[in-house]
């Protein structure tokens, strides 16, 4: 039996990551912060098989601890601070964990590999956003990376720290640079399930107006669960390497809000939605488009999910889930 060990398992990725696993004969380890952490239990409601550890990426004799206990034939490191709008109110907060954390496990793994560094497979969970400022549309994994971020300059960190590890110690390492992947699961800060939730609950009665940023973003948006198969299939290849994983289309905010409101039945959102200034990007990005020729032809990936599907997926999803919490 196959041996993984999770970090992030509380996290959207984390909780389809182990699914697949464990519906692929694996024994999956998840690494969970805090003693009492508030997604604990979602964890051991949504995955009971799963065997929980404590520890945290800012401490590398607690990962040490993890990696001993759970002897791992592959690590996937999901574990990140990654709201962006969050990482400006908490620079060094996200630089320790988003970035520091990565060092600290990939240290760890190879420490417990010892005298075969290859042989604990290692994925790193990378991110579009790295590219930020884009210096060429689409953005495929020789594109020169910009970040207009705290969390995007320490996942440029990550990413790069992990492909020094693969080249100076022979590790099994690889980083998926994933655009925008969403599902029923990600976190209500996030804009996709923000305006799913919002859209729900004005559907419902339940909310007049939904307060947004920027509408003229554009971003590659797939589905969470069709992008942790892609984490799989990295480990599966005879040697590390780094591939961008994405759609291949761009949708903006608006396309956004309109396939979300459509799907309730209101065409003309206009008058339901406001911009505050508050909810805009000091320094935003415009447009992310992955290319992911490579993960299609090495790996046989491609997304199944179409961006109209996700989108009528997380709002189905929060029409049902704000009924039961509202009563109706």
């Amino acid at each position: 039996m196959t041996t993984a060990l999770i970090t992030g398992i509380t996290g959207q990725d984390g909780l389809y990551l182990a699914e697949l696993l464990l519906a692929n004969g694996y024994d999956v380890h998840g690494i969970v912060r805090g003693q009492n952490n508030p997604k604990l239990e979602l964890v051991r409601r949504v995955l009971p098989d799963v065997t929980v550890h404590t520890g945290d990426l800012t401490d590398l004799s607690s990962l040490m601890r993890a990696m001993r206990d759970s002897d791992p034939d592959e690590v996937y490191n999901l574990g990140a601070v990654s709201f962006v709008a969050y990482s400006w109110m908490n620079a060094q907060v996200t630089s320790d964990v988003t970035g520091l954390g990565v060092l600290n496990m990939l240290e760890a793994v190879r420490l417990h590999a010892g005298d075969d560094p290859a042989a604990v497979r290692y994925y790193q969970a990378s991110s579009s956003e790295m590219f930020g400022k884009v210096q060429q549309v689409p953005q495929s994994e020789a594109t020169l990376l910009w970040p207009r971020s705290p969390y995007g300059v320490a996942k440029v960190y990550g990413h790069y720290m992990t492909i020094n590890y693969r080249e100076s110690y022979g590790m099994h390492a690889s980083s998926g640079i994933l655009f925008n992947h969403e599902s029923p699961r990600r976190g209500p800060e996030f804009v996709t399930r923000k305006v799913s939730q919002a859209v729900a609950r004005i559907k419902l009665g339940l909310q007049d107006t939904l307060t947004m940023g920027n509408l003229d973003a554009q971003r590659d948006w797939g589905f969470a669960g069709d992008y942790v198969e892609a984490m799989w299939l990295m480990l599966q290849q005879p040697d590390g390497d780094d591939y961008v994983i994405s759609t291949g289309e761009t949708h903006s905010i608006r396309d956004l809000l309109d396939v979300a409101f459509a799907h309730v039945g209101i065409e003309d959102w206009s008058g339901l939605v406001e911009q505050d200034p508050r909810f805009m990007r000091p320094a935003e990005v415009d447009q992310l488009l992955g290319d992911s020729s490579k993960a299609r032809s090495r790996l046989g990936w491609k997304p199944k999910v179409s961006f109209t599907e996700l989108v009528q997926m997380m709002v189905d999803n929060d029409l049902t889930e704000q009924k039961v919490l509202a009563g109706l």
